[in-house]
């Protein structure tokens, strides 16, 4: 697995690629912007360590640049702003996970380990979460005897329920994921896709398991 780490603090790029490295994984480092989102776009590439503050191009930037041609690429973003507020726009701009410094070196290589561990699973013919099961290659949804063919962005919108299920997924996270948005928060897409999929996998006496989270976004329940 190669993990690309973009960071302009020296000391800390140093101790992310030992560490890194330590844990067996072959380790690359750009110290801007320019050259992370150049590097990024290598096929070998398999996930991104992104600081958020960043000379050349910030780390938003950078991120963007990554979801306009690579959508499914894990980012995990460093930064030293904790204020919740930066947290959910870095989600919403389509970030994988965020973590703020001062990290744990633990956790941090315990949620590389999950989000390459999740990449590998995108590889699947097939996908279940709770009694809902999604045929990747015939784009068909079956819940308990239903049995439903689905348009492909619908298709896609289920898989990434599924990838995600029984945490919420940001609008963000979604139209970056589904529709490669990097931010538009005057779509109601979303909204309007997610209300196609509940009429179609609603059963007589079972609403689909898709939850709303007021002014956040979605959950596929997972049983």
């Amino acid at each position: 697995m190669v993990i690309l780490v973009v960071e302009d603090e020296v000391g800390i790029a140093d101790f992310l690629e030992r560490g890194l490295r330590a844990e067996g994984y072959e380790v690359r480092v750009a110290g801007d912007g320019e050259a992370g989102a150049r590097l990024a776009l290598d096929p070998e590439v398999d996930l991104v360590v992104l600081d958020r503050m960043l000379p050349g191009r910030d780390g938003l930037e950078v991120l963007a640049a990554i979801r306009r041609n690579k959508p499914a690429l894990p980012v995990i973003m460093l930064t030293a702003k904790t204020e919740v507020a930066d947290r959910i726009e870095g989600l919403d701009r389509g970030a994988t996970d965020y973590v703020t410094k001062p990290f744990s070196f633990g956790e941090l290589v315990a949620r590389v380990r999950a989000h390459l561990r999740q990449a590998d699973s995108e590889a699947a013919t097939a996908l279940e979460a709770g009694d809902i099961r999604l045929d990747l290659v015939e784009r068909r949804a079956e819940r308990d005897g239903l049995s439903v063919d689905l348009p492909k962005r619908e298709a896609e919108l289920l898989a990434y329920l599924i990838r995600h299920a029984g945490r919420v997924c940001t609008h963000g996270e979604i139209l970056a994921a589904v529709w490669e948005y990097d931010h538009d928060p005057g779509t109601n897409i979303v909204q309007v896709y997610i209300g196609y999929l509940r009429r179609k996998l609603a059963l007589p006496d079972s609403p689909a398991p898709i939850e709303t989270v007021r002014s956040v976004g979605y959950k596929l329940r997972e049983g």
